[in-house]
This record gives C-alpha cells, structure tokens and sequence, in this order.
C-alpha cells in the first residue's frame, strides 16, 4: 500500500462513540498534533470540536477533530507531509482520511443554496440540509500526472519540470486538475501541452494514489513523446527539460506517485529484459 491510502486493516465505521481507548486525530488548522512529536493522543488528551468517527484499525477505535484552543505543552502540531516516518504507514494513510473528513465539516457547516445548518446523513460520508434536500459529499479533486519519456534502454530521457515552489532543484512529472467535463485522458494531454507544449502518444494508466493536500486524487499515466519544442507555460512551469535515467535531477519523496513513475520508468529503461533491479543512484 501507499503510505497515503487506506490501509486494508481499517474498517470505516461512522456509529463509533468515543472512548478512553480512542485513538484520535487531531488538527490545529492543516496541522497534525503529535504527542511528544511522534505519537496520536489518546482518549480524552485533547479538547476537540468537529469530531468525526472514522472506524477501526486492527480493532482499535479511531476518530477525528480540530483542536479546541491552544496547542497545549507537551504537544506539537506539524504540517501533515512532516508526519510522515514519525507514524507508521497504516496510521499515515488514515491521516490523510482523517484530515480529509475534518476539513470536509468546517468547510460545509450550511446549505450553499439557502443557508440552513447542514447536519449528518446518517447512512454514508454526506451532510445534508434539512430544509431543502441538499446533499454535499466530502470533495475529491483529480489529478491528471504524466511521466514522458523518449529513447530506449540506457539512453531513455525522461522530461521532468519544476515549479515556482518546488523545493530547490527538484523536478517531477507534469500534472493538472481534471476540468469538468474532461475524461482523463483529455486532461492528460491538455496539462502537456498547456505546461511544456509538447504533443504525446501511448498514453497508458499506470497507478492512483489519494493526495491529502489538501483533497486530491492523483492519476498516474506514462506517455511516449510524439513532437514539439518545450515551451514553459508562464507561471506554471519554472523549468522543464530532458533528463537521461542515468543523471535525474532531485526528485520528490519515495512516498509520492510522482517518484513511483519516475523510478518504474528508470527500472524499465536499465533493465529491458523484465528482471526486477535497483534503481539508478540518484538525489531525493
């Protein structure tokens, strides 16, 4: 599994009550209050509002909510990509989940038609209003990413850009918001060529993986280079060339489904018989 998805050991149960064995997830802001820096209160450690029953892990009851006041000492609140390594994988995916639903609640407190208080389904992860029937589901916005590459074997280059704020030298793959109405596909080939202005071919799924930051869902495709000079979109793409797998630039977290594609495509280009190998050596 992905240390952002659901682990398969956790049970979604809404009808949850609160314990002293809970284990909870809670948010000041954006933010994950760890005990101690590395650990999830417990029980009733932590004053909470906008709690959200979750389920269970191995048995283990699991909610969610934001804090209520201040940070208190012996307690820290860091930004949810830090907490990765201080939890476990399974604990960090039902993070991401966590978060997801407790932003879900503050952001969707009253009907966006007539403003009446909106309150819980009761039945599945939705908040409906009482007066005139409105039902709100927790937002999940898709990500269209595509790795592209050209060449074969060892001399495989693969075209990776960069961002305004993208930390300093890192590159990844190129990737956008789905738009209404737009398959995926459509909007894999639209992000190419608005962001670098090249044109592809094969585009082909390869993985998904739930991105918490705050709400998306990112798509993964590899695709083939089909023509075109790069041409930076203003605004949107700092840099963007041709890297060979052999000499990549910094590229994102192990954890990311960019630095999936990127190191399934290096491991194709090195080893064209099939064989599983390492990857090439390279920063990030």
């Amino acid at each position: 599994m992905s240390a952002t998805e659901l682990p398969a050991a956790f049970v979604p149960d809404r009808t949850l009550v609160p314990g002293s064995d809970a284990t909870w997830f809670v948010f000041d802001g954006h933010r994950l209050v760890l005990r101690g820096g590395d650990a999830l209160p417990t029980g009733t450690e932590l004053p909470v509002v906008d709690a959200v029953a979750l389920g269970t892990l191995d048995g283990m009851p699991l909610f969610a909510g934001g804090l209520d006041g201040d940070v208190p000492p012996g307690f820290e609140a860091v930004p949810l990509r830090a907490a990765f390594g201080k939890l476990d994988e399974a604990h960090m995916g039902v993070a991401g989940y966590a978060a997801q639903l407790v932003d879900f609640v503050r952001t969707h407190r009253y009907c966006g038609r007539c403003a009446t208080p909106l309150v819980e389904s009761g039945h599945e992860r939705s908040r409906v209003c009482p007066a005139c029937g409105l039902t709100v589901y927790p937002r999940v916005a898709p990500v269209a990413m595509v790795l592209i590459r050209r060449g074969e074997g060892p001399q495989t280059e693969l075209l990776l850009a960069r961002g305004p704020h993208f930390a300093p030298g890192m590159y990844s793959a190129l990737a956008g918001f789905v738009e209404p109405s737009e398959t995926l596909e459509h909007a894999a080939h639209r992000e190419v060529r608005e962001e670098v202005g090249v044109a592809i071919t094969n585009l082909a799924y390869v993985l998904s993986q739930p991105w918490p930051f705050p709400h998306s869902l990112m798509v993964g495709f590899d695709a083939v280079y089909a023509g075109g000079d790069i041409v930076p979109q203003p605004g949107e793409i700092e840099d963007a060339r041709w890297f060979p797998v052999t000499a990549l630039p910094t590229v994102p977290p192990r954890f990311s489904i960019a630095r999936q594609l990127i190191d399934r495509a290096v491991n194709r280009a090195l080893h064209s018989d099939g064989r599983a190998g390492d990857v090439a050596s390279f920063p990030g």
